[in-house]
């Protein structure tokens, strides 16, 4: 049995269903499960109509909700999916009503109507493939922190050990529900992780990524083209990149994979004869320092100094707290005897944070700053990585730099003006002459 999932853009039309439709016939002997993503841009659109109601803009918001329904019917009715979207849109029509009148958009209704996109979605490539529908709401049970909720193990794996499996079955990824039976979803991505959840639970032999490009590559392609596929890749190093800014992988999705040494495929749905990236337990051996280059636009630099001659006790304690009671992660952080700097990547409830901090601290605020992350299981063993990388950004100015715990990689802060130009460089020292064995 395999898992294989497909994202949105593998979905977004008849076209594209018809190519997912020959990509599952070559591996029926496989008794796949298929995990979809909600069709194109529909969770967007969905969260757009939403926010549209409960500003007062009610027509506005039910015009988006039938633009949705006339794209559905133009992609999906050739399979016979007429009715069970006309039946959903309904739904859809009286939840974002009733938004319309509570004029509050809380976690819950934003999972509630967040859900449509798979639940529809999923119906359709089941019809398209005369496959048998899974509903995910039924066996994946989180808990309730709605739009990041958490899977409960136990519970989902007792659920997808009842299910009788299809020769192919049809489920919609990043939704769930409560133990009480209450829509949730685990956080945009989410299918990728869905597909981990349902793989590590019925012992698949392999996890399939269906996207729209050709695998892993050596640098993201919408801040330079042109980089190298990554054949195979370890779990830890897909973790790193997928962390810092690696699109193709949700950071969760290699979690349950990991504990059950499932390998996982990155695969590319326009271009199936391509052999993509495959993520196992432990990369091949590489002559090459590095693996990947990734990047997480739109960063926060936030420089922390202690208004004391000396680092107080507790002064890291008093930070992170503050972070964490405002729940806003932390990417980066370096730390000297009288400072701090860290990198966040949401600063939503910036303002409140930074007035806590000038409480015992002087605070500076860099915004429009990039993370460019060199990752790589060699890493750990090659002297003078820094020297190297150093070298290599001149005369690009780095704002801070930290060598994640597991050495595994090595990231710097730059301005985003300079990130294409940082990457350019790093891409250049790194990947001009590579392992073919490792790299194409």
């Amino acid at each position: 049995m395999i898992v294989m999932k497909f994202g949105g853009t593998s979905v977004e039309s008849a076209v594209a269903i018809e190519r997912l439709r020959d990509i599952v016939a070559s591996r029926l002997p496989e008794q796949p499960i298929v995990v979809v993503s909600a069709m194109g841009k529909t969770t967007n659109r969905l969260l757009e109509a939403a926010g549209l109601a409960v500003a007062g803009q009610r027509a506005e918001a039910l015009d988006k909700v039938e633009a949705l329904r006339a794209y559905h019917h133009a992609e999906a009715d050739r399979y016979g999916a007429a009715v069970v979207i006309d039946e959903h849109f309904q739904e859809l029509t009286e939840l974002v009503r009733g938004l319309a009148i509570l004029g509050e958009l809380t976690p819950r209704s934003i999972d509630a109507i967040s859900s449509f996109g798979e639940r529809i979605s999923s119906r359709v490539v089941a019809m398209a493939l005369g496959a048998k529908h899974v509903d995910s709401r039924d066996v994946i049970v989180t808990d309730t922190r709605h739009t990041q909720a958490v899977p409960l193990y136990a519970e989902t794996n007792a659920k997808l050990a009842a299910v009788e499996w299809g020769a192919v079955s049809v489920m919609g990824g990043f939704i769930a529900a409560t133990a009480a039976g209450v829509t949730s979803t685990l956080g945009r991505g989410g299918s990728d992780f869905t597909a981990s959840i349902v793989g590590a639970g019925v012992d698949a032999t392999e996890i399939q990524i269906w996207t729209d490009v050709d695998g892993m590559l050596t640098c993201d392609p919408t801040v330079l083209p042109g980089g190298r596929r990554v054949k195979a890749i370890s779990f830890a190093e897909a973790a790193e990149l997928a962390y810092f800014g690696a699109k193709v992988l949700h950071p969760s999705t290699v979690v349950p994979a990991i504990e059950k040494n499932i390998a996982v495929l990155i695969l590319n749905s326009r271009r199936p004869e391509v052999a993509g990236t495959r993520i196992t337990a432990e990369g091949p051996k590489s002559k090459d320092v590095a693996k990947s280059i990734a990047c997480k636009k739109s960063i926060t630099l936030v420089n922390i100094q202690s208004t004391r001659m000396l680092m107080a006790h507790g002064f890291l304690r008093r930070i992170f707290e503050i972070f964490d009671r405002y729940e806003t992660p932390v990417d980066m952080i370096a730390t000297s005897e009288v400072s701090v700097s860290l990198t966040i990547d949401n600063t939503a409830r910036m303002e409140t944070i930074e007035r806590e901090l000038r409480e015992f601290a002087d605070v500076d605020v860099e915004h429009d700053k990039a993370i460019v992350c060199l990752v790589g299981d060699n890493l750990r063993w090659q002297p003078g990585v820094a020297h190297r990388l150093f070298r290599a950004l001149d005369p690009i100015n780095v704002r801070m730099i930290s060598q994640g715990a597991s050495l595994r990689n090595i990231s710097v802060v730059v301005a985003q003006s300079e990130l294409r130009e940082a990457v350019e460089r790093l891409h250049r020292e790194y990947f001009t002459d590579v392992d073919p064995e490792v790299f194409e």
